[in-house]
């Protein structure tokens, strides 16, 4: 299985690995070597071994000649596992010649990235990017997607006419999230705080009018163009901390413009958060009445919906309650199985062989 050490995807990975424990697995991670913390992580899982390296990702300035070389490396350790499948959670490297099934899982891609942030195609310096996910996705035996959102990117921006799998990602943080009146009173948001597409620019904007601080955990970049009063950057948090901090919050903000999934919502849900949201189609497809949804580009509407929901101690209960029932549906158990049973079906291995999770 392929990985990345800068967002998302390593926690997909992680959680998935955690509840395959009868797999072994060879985490390839590429993108930058792995942190203390994700190395302890992977020590707690011995079913699987880690190999880390700095090769860029295929979405990155310049990357390939990276990409051609994380290639060599990818089919040498192949050579030396000896793997039944190769589940990747990146496109360009399903061409490759594996010799046994290839698994291409969907998290995101630039095209529909840039189609949800800046409003227009993608422009032509990213024709190359865009031929080899195509290219890769074609060559892929089975796609996934973590959304019907995303797939319904895949299909219209790369031209991707076979079936597509939609399996929900899921966390095993677990159900026992902090009683709601033990939370305290701060709107929290967390991730990639540089990325657009995440928006957190707006919440930066209104937060000196908001009665409740508005706590940032993450990567911001520059600081300085997040820093405003009532405003708490918070750094990159450990799992543990992260944990605390959905704990504690009364309420997870994240106005997103773009996101296929977004499991930070889903760690805060599970964790008895009121959910404010941007109103885009994944978001809405997973959450359904579960959550406020606002218009990402529109401040004013961002800022009265937070005003509102701290001011209604009622409204903040059904919507937290409402959130935690609806995470359910999306635990590391669940979503385990439906990749199991692909693998099983990959490898044209009976059902019965599911062992129970």
């Amino acid at each position: 299985m392929t990985t990345d050490t800068v967002g998302g995807v390593w926690t997909f990975s992680i959680e998935l690995c955690r509840c395959l424990p009868g797999v072994e697995i060879l985490l390839a991670a590429m993108g930058g070597r792995a942190n203390t913390t994700q190395r302890d992580q992977v020590r707690q899982l011995p079913n699987v071994q880690l190999i880390d390296s700095d090769y860029l990702l295929e979405w990155m300035q310049d990357p390939w000649e990276d990409v051609r070389r994380a290639g060599e490396w990818l089919q040498a350790l192949a050579g030396r596992f000896q793997p039944d499948l190769i589940h990747l959670n990146g496109y360009v490297h399903a061409t490759l010649p594996w010799n046994v099934p290839v698994l291409v899982t969907a998290h995101s891609c630039v095209p529909s990235w840039w189609r949800a942030v800046r409003k227009t195609a993608v422009p032509p310096e990213w024709d190359t990017y865009r031929r080899k996910v195509r290219v890769g996705l074609l060559a892929a035996d089975l796609i996934t997607a973590p959304t019907a959102a995303m797939a319904r990117d895949l299909r219209q921006l790369h031209d991707v006419s076979g079936s597509i799998s939609v399996i929900p990602n899921g966390v095993s943080l677990g159900m026992d999230g902090t009683p709601l009146h033990e939370k305290q009173n701060f709107y929290l948001t967390a991730g990639r705080l540089w990325d657009e597409a995440k928006n957190v620019s707006a919440l930066a904007e209104i937060a000196p009018d908001l009665p409740w601080p508005l706590v940032m955990a993450g990567e911001a970049g520059d600081p300085n163009k997040l820093s405003r009063p009532n405003v708490r950057l918070e750094g990159q948090l450990s799992p543990a901390e992260m944990r605390q901090h959905f704990q504690q919050a009364a309420v997870y903000v994240h106005p997103a413009r773009y996101e296929p999934f977004g499991l930070a919502v889903l760690e805060a849900a599970q964790c008895g958060c009121a959910l404010v949201l941007g109103n885009i189609d994944s978001l809405r497809e997973i959450w359904r009445d579960a959550a406020v949804y606002v218009n990402p580009d529109d401040h004013e509407a961002l800022r009265d919906a937070l005003l509102e929901i701290a001011a209604d101690s009622g409204k903040r209960s059904r919507l937290a309650s409402l959130a935690m029932r609806r995470a359910r549906d999306f635990s590391a158990d669940r979503m385990a199985r439906a990749y199991l049973r692909i693998y099983q079906e990959m490898l044209s291995l009976p059902q019965p062989l599911l062992p129970a999770l």
